[in-house]
């Protein structure tokens, strides 16, 4: 029961953390403004990346097609859907305006743990918000976001199952690079 009592209090903090570094940096005066739009999002790409699992939820999000891949490929998948995901969750991440997280609850089992929050809006409406972690060692890592009963990791399983169905893999790997192309475009970065 220790083990349990102990597992779920450093997912439940790591949650936690990860939330307020968020926050900390998104109302950080000295990041505010157009000019500073670089730097705050390298913070939260930093932030991200030592709190997201890439591979496990790169692994999750192909489901069955993942199992077909060589090393190469899950590398390569691996590195662009991460860059994807930063890329998605960042953009999110920065409409932050202050609103309050409420922590709701938490469970383990094994390995797993779900957090389960709630964002209160100022408009007075609670979004709620759980994480999907797995634990790497002594470090317990988010592998799914669901928002309001939506995984995040089921959305892409779904959109990239139809991609490779209608076409092949080597396609939904190609528009991922396509993606990753416009994006840095996009950020000036050509």
């Amino acid at each position: 029961m220790n083990r349990f009592r102990r597992a779920l209090a450093t997912a439940t903090a790591i949650a936690s953390l990860v939330v307020a570094e968020k926050a900390a940096t998104l109302e950080d005066s000295s990041l505010r403004g157009d000019g500073k739009v670089g730097e705050r999002r390298s913070r939260v790409r930093s932030i991200a990346n030592d709190t997201f699992d890439w591979s496990e939820t790169a692994k999750r999000s192909l489901a069955r097609h993942w199992q077909s891949l060589n090393d190469g490929q899950r590398e390569e998948f691996v590195k662009l859907f991460g860059d994807l995901l930063e890329r998605s969750y960042i953009s999110k991440i920065e409409l932050y305006g202050g609103e309050r997280i409420v922590y709701v609850g938490e469970s383990i089992d094994g390995d797993l743990a779900l957090v389960r929050t709630k964002i209160l809006t100022k408009q007075g409406t609670d979004v709620p918000i759980e994480y999907r972690m797995i634990r790497r060692g002594d470090r317990w890592m988010v592998y799914d976001v669901v928002i309001e009963s939506v995984s995040m990791v089921a959305n892409y399983r779904t959109q990239f199952n139809r991609i490779i169905q209608a076409s092949s893999y080597q396609e939904l790997v190609k528009k991922m690079k396509t993606k990753q192309d416009e994006a840095r475009y996009s950020d000036g970065l050509k």
